[in-house]
């Protein structure tokens, strides 16, 4: 890498750099530090400090040694740790792919999959990332650890954890879509970390792409979030990360992501480290093997970790324990290898602590001290959780007792700081309180596929009282919609209590961009309503904004539920009839018990159908029997389900199946 040389001119260090940097990557090192690219009319004229570089060959740099002197404030020069944050969708996980690809990470002739960092089943199936994942490369000597992160709201605990393993944040905007909710609260986070911040502009390739529009505007997103003046002056790196390129200009991209690669090298600062201090890592995520119990993972701040040596893990209330470290491994490429030792800086992984929580310190057994913990924003949704109390309990599930039930929900804390659990009214019951509806169902789909069957109730927002009066979480919904359904959409945010903060045109395809500051109670069944207002050509995204006065009663679902009259099994004779009704969720021969919701009545109220009616035999048939036409059923999934359920009304989880049915509790009250 080729270093910048400076020269002092009236007392203010500037660098000495020729023509404007070329798209190659080759010698993309001399392009001088990393300076935002807007119009002169937004730039604020300020004086920017230059870092001078050393040598790669010197690893460690001592930079200013301690007042005690027994240890010294040193940087490594040959690891950067760095975090993809960015909205849902805004393409990290396919950035990161690319950059795997050509690190040769992967053989040349070996089978890679797409998004490689989904490793999740459920993170596949919806495409999203859900858990914040570990990997590393290295470049012209240097070792980047990479850490993927989700890009939805309601993993947000997942992105402000990590980001106390790094130094700098990769922050990913869509070519046309700009900033959005996630990427304000992603950005938010960083710069509250004091972290320096890249601005990749991915997506370049797209026809409709406006970077100079998304370069201003999130220029005014940092202006908003009080960011300093170092981190005004940001690098923006355009690229394609579907394609593998990137360049410093929109026009004029290289034929792969060495001005990136360059563009971390030269603004991501190197970890600052103790060289002399005491052991000290603050674990920042855990993982669980078979073979090797759980894995604790976080940076090295102070010291040196070896295999097999003695140390102490302390919580933030000062007890600590002893412990040992039986094995120790470093993120090499895709995989975590193997190692004797790591030093300070790098991020790596130990194994040997059975017990060691998310938040904990290991630090050295006789003078380790533990660092601050982590902390993460408070959830905003409660549900309950309890035992499955219908007729055919037992018939699908493995784990189906209280005991099974509350052991595997305080499992999830050991690794979900943004989740909390408490025992509900009843010894069967459990109340969950997390992000959101969708960080909730999440982990109700992982118990489901593990071989656990319960019920929830419907999700209910977590409201505080100040000073007596009464206070509810509002989020910043954005909801992306053509024009021609802007007035569908307007008005269901309207009887929600949504108060529009602004409209704009959102690229030339004829969509308008609505923000609205709304209840988060309004949210719960806002999506499907606003899919079927606009024929499913409206995108929406939320991100919790603050707490504020109660906003009044709002209006429920419209419609009632169909409820099943007896047990049995469906008849084709019995839908016939019952379909004249509502809409059905169930099909001929499907067995169902009292009680249970079959479908959705076409006026408010519910209404007991008797859907297991058989005909009548007659001993004359005059005329042959007369097909039955039914409609297709209605196919909810565990998210429409959990929208759709009302305050008397439960949610059946078991492997196999996702029924719906009323809480014969509250029944009884009535």
């Amino acid at each position: 890498m080729q270093m910048q040389s400076l020269t002092l001119r009236g007392g203010v260090p500037s660098a000495r750099r020729a023509a404007p940097p070329p798209a190659s990557s080759a010698h993309l090192a001399a392009a001088g530090p990393c300076l935002l690219r807007v119009p002169r009319s937004l730039r604020r004229r300020r004086p920017r400090s230059l870092r001078a570089s050393a040598s790669l060959e010197q690893e460690v740099k001592e930079v200013a040694p301690a007042p005690s002197g027994k240890s010294s404030q040193a940087t490594r020069r040959d690891v950067r740790n760095i975090a993809i944050v960015a909205h849902v969708d805004h393409g990290k996980t396919t950035l990161v792919d690319s950059m795997l690809r050509q690190a040769k990470v992967f053989r040349d002739n070996q089978v890679v999959q797409e998004r490689i960092m989904d490793s999740n089943d459920l993170e596949r199936e919806r495409g999203i990332t859900i858990l914040s994942k570990n990997t590393s490369i290295t470049y012209k000597g240097t070792k980047i650890n990479i850490i993927d992160t989700p890009g939805h709201s309601d993993f947000g605990g997942e992105v402000e954890r990590v980001l106390n393993m790094v130094e700098g944040v990769l922050l990913v905007v869509d070519s046309v879509e700009g900033p959005m909710p996630q990427t304000r609260f992603v950005l938010k986070k960083a710069l509250e970390f004091g972290h320096a911040v890249v601005v990749v502009v991915n997506k370049i390739d797209r026809p409709t792409a406006r970077p100079e529009f998304v370069v201003n505007s999130t220029f005014e997103l940092f202006i908003e979030l009080n960011a300093t003046d170092e981190q005004c002056d940001f690098q923006t790196v355009y690229a394609s990360g579907i394609k593998g390129k990137a360049g410093l200009d929109p026009e004029n991209l290289a034929n792969d992501l060495g001005p990136l690669f360059e563009a971390i090298l030269r603004c991501i600062p190197e970890p600052r480290i103790e060289k002399d201090g005491a052991l000290q890592m603050l674990v920042s995520n855990t993982e669980y093997d078979e073979h090797k119990g759980r894995i604790a993972i976080g940076r090295l701040h102070a010291g040196e970790l070896q295999r097999g040596m003695e140390v102490k893990v302390c919580t933030p209330d000062d007890s600590c324990r002893v412990a040992k470290v039986s094995e120790l491994f470093v993120y090499q490429n895709f995989s975590r290898v193997p190692v004797e030792s790591v030093g300070a800086g790098d991020i790596c992984a130990v194994c040997g602590m059975s017990d060691i929580m998310i938040g904990e310190t290991i630090a050295d057994k006789v003078t380790g001290t533990p660092l601050p913990t982590i902390k993460v924003e408070e959830p905003t949704v409660r549900m309950s959780f309890s035992i499955n109390t219908s007729p055919f309990v037992g018939r699908e599930g493995k784990y189906v007792t209280s005991r099974n039930l509350r052991d595997r929900l305080y499992r999830e804390l050991e690794r979900n700081l943004a989740m909390k659990v408490e025992d509900g009214e009843t010894a069967d019951t459990f109340l969950v309180s997390g992000r959101g509806t969708l960080h909730l169902t999440i982990l109700i789909e992982n118990m489901r596929r593990e071989g656990y069957e319960f019920m929830i109730g419907p999700p209910k927002v977590i409201n505080k009282t100040v000073d007596g009066k009464t206070l509810e979480p509002y989020e910043i919904a954005a909801v992306e919609v053509p024009e021609e359904y802007m007035g569908s959409v307007v008005e269901l945010l309207g009887k929600r209590r949504g108060q529009m903060v602004n409209m704009e045109a959102s690229g030339p395809e004829g969509t308008t961009l609505l923000k609205y500051k709304i209840p988060t109670r309004g949210l719960i069944g806002l999506r499907n309503a606003i899919l079927t207002a606009s024929r499913g050509r409206a995108i929406l995204n939320t991100i919790f904004d603050s707490y504020g006065p109660w906003a009044g009663d709002l209006s429920s679902r419209d419609q009632g539920s169909l409820v099943a009259f007896e047990d049995g099994s469906t008849t084709s004779y019995a839908l016939l009839n019952a379909q004249e009704r509502g809409v059905l969720f169930v099909q001929p021969g499907q067995d169902v018990y009292k009680g249970q919701i079959v479908g959705i009545h076409q006026r408010p109220g519910d209404l007991a159908i008797n859907v297991c009616k058989k005909k009548a035999a007659t001993n004359v048939r005059s005329n042959k029997e007369t097909t039955v036409v039914l409609d297709e059923p209605l196919s909810y999934s565990l998210d429409d389900c959990i929208e759709f359920i009302q305050e008397d009304e439960l949610v059946e989880v078991t492997p196999a199946s996702i029924r719906m049915c009323k809480n014969p509790k509250i029944s009884k009250k009535k």
